[in-house]
């Protein structure tokens, strides 16, 4: 009778010991959080491991942690050779999460490193041999509903946290071809922001993609739907019109415009009547500036009154100046291709200028323009052959505005509260498909 009372709780060990070792170490890193799984903190206490959670400092090399952690070199080389057609181990940027799992005689079990906000780079050893793998990050999707009203700028109106921050600019980008956030803003305006929540395990990390905005500017409603043809995601208005335009509203954040387009101006430094063929649009030094369309850059480099100047051509004879850079992008060489936002230089005061600032021109066939009155084109409408489809996505959104309840992006409780499956079904097609997209990123 004792031998076999004994014999159970012995194979219920042997059982719960090879299942155990069959488990997967796993670390997910969110910023610089690593939530460690069940099944790894188990383990952990079976076998006695070891955890080393940590960032990338900067500075820092694999060889600099191995050596403050008193880590075999060995491991090193075997694990650089392991990762080099994965993620090479040289490209550790500082403020990165990693983790090490080491056994009782602190020999490396596994190697796991945040590449970014979405992907993750492990090193588990296998019968003495070290093996790479990168994996996104599992999140959950959701969709959240954020609004808000404008006291004194964009940014402030959407909170003080870093995804908060990142909203903002998102919802900036978007927009930037029809407002100019910098001069454009009115106390009052408000904004309703239909958006994806991604979660790890049911807690919120960030905002993902945003689907739509409605946006009230000086009583005037812009709004944009995301809508993803061609691989590409893109936003458009109601009508199907692209928001993207040939050209950008401003190639920098601004505090003011000191000087606007005139046929005739006093110099302030030489004191005389000219013509001021452009804007002037003053800003701390360093500032970044933009490319405000696509392009081929032209000239980069000193000119007389300009100073440090880029110049860059665009599309049915359109160019663009750059001028008083205290710096130019060093990207940014005669005959390299640019993008519309592309960094290509930094605000200074080189050349005839009295303060650091931004001079702007724009020309037409060697003819100067007021960039403000250039007429603008836009991008390619949604083709005809998919206007019914984005008809029936803009649709959704519409309902989810009259339906759903818009927490205040102050609301430190906002991110827990999401589209129930009650409303995605009443903005769902008559085929029962809710004709919103969740993905994960």
């Amino acid at each position: 009778m004792k031998r076999k009372n004994l014999f159970l709780p012995v194979m219920l060990f042997v059982l719960v010991g090879f299942f155990s070792l069959h488990q997967p170490l796993i670390h997910y890193f969110i910023g610089e959080e690593a939530v460690v799984s069940e099944e790894t903190k188990n383990l952990q206490e079976t076998e006695r491991l070891k955890s080393i959670n940590n960032k990338i400092e900067k500075g820092e090399t694999l060889f600099s942690i191995f050596s403050k952690y008193g880590l075999r070199t060995e491991d090193l080389f075997e694990m650089k050779n392991a990762s080099a057609n994965i993620h090479p181990l040289r490209e550790l940027q500082p403020g990165k999460p990693y983790s090490f799992v080491l056994d009782k005689q602190n020999y490396i079990n596994s190697f796991t490193y945040g590449i970014d906000d979405h992907t993750v780079l492990k090193i588990d050893r296998v019968h003495g041999c070290f093996q790479a793998c990168k994996y996104d990050i599992p999140y959950q999707t959701r969709i959240l509903t954020i609004g808000g009203t404008i006291q004194e700028s964009l940014i402030a109106s959407f909170g003080q946290e870093r995804e908060d921050y990142l909203l903002a600019l998102q919802a900036a980008d978007i927009l930037a071809w029809d407002i100019d956030f910098n001069t454009d803003l009115r106390k009052g305006d408000t904004f309703r922001i239909i958006a994806e929540g991604l979660y790890l395990d049911g807690e919120f990390k960030k905002f993902g993609k945003i689907l739509s905005i409605e946006f009230i500017n000086n009583n005037q409603t812009y709004n944009a739907y995301l809508y993803e043809r061609d691989d590409k995601a893109l936003y458009y208005n109601a009508q199907g019109q692209s928001l993207r335009k040939a050209f950008l509203k401003a190639p920098l954040s601004f505090r003011r415009i000191s000087s606007h387009f005139s046929g005739s101006r006093l110099h302030p430094i030489l004191k005389v009547r000219r013509p001021h063929h452009g804007i002037d649009y003053v800003a701390a030094k360093g500032t970044p500036v933009s490319a405000v369309a696509d392009g081929t850059v032209n000239f980069a480099g000193y000119q007389s009154g300009y100073g440090k100047i880029v110049i860059i051509s665009h599309h049915n004879g359109y160019r663009t100046y750059y001028g008083h850079l205290s710096r130019i992008s060093s990207e940014v060489r005669k005959g390299r291709k640019v993008l519309q936002g592309d960094l290509i230089g930094y605000v200074g005061a080189t050349g005839l200028a009295t303060g650091p600032h931004l001079h702007f021109e724009m020309r037409q066939g060697g003819t100067p323009m007021n960039p403000v009155k250039a007429k603008n084109v836009a991008a390619d409408p949604v083709p005809s052959t998919q206007i019914a489809e984005f008809r029936k996505l803009t649709a959704s959104m519409d309902q989810i505005f009259a339906l759903a309840v818009f927490y205040d992006t102050k609301d430190s409780e906002r991110k827990n509260h999401y589209l129930q499956t009650a409303l995605l079904s009443a903005v769902s097609t008559p085929g029962g498909q809710p004709n919103i997209t969740v993905r994960k990123n």
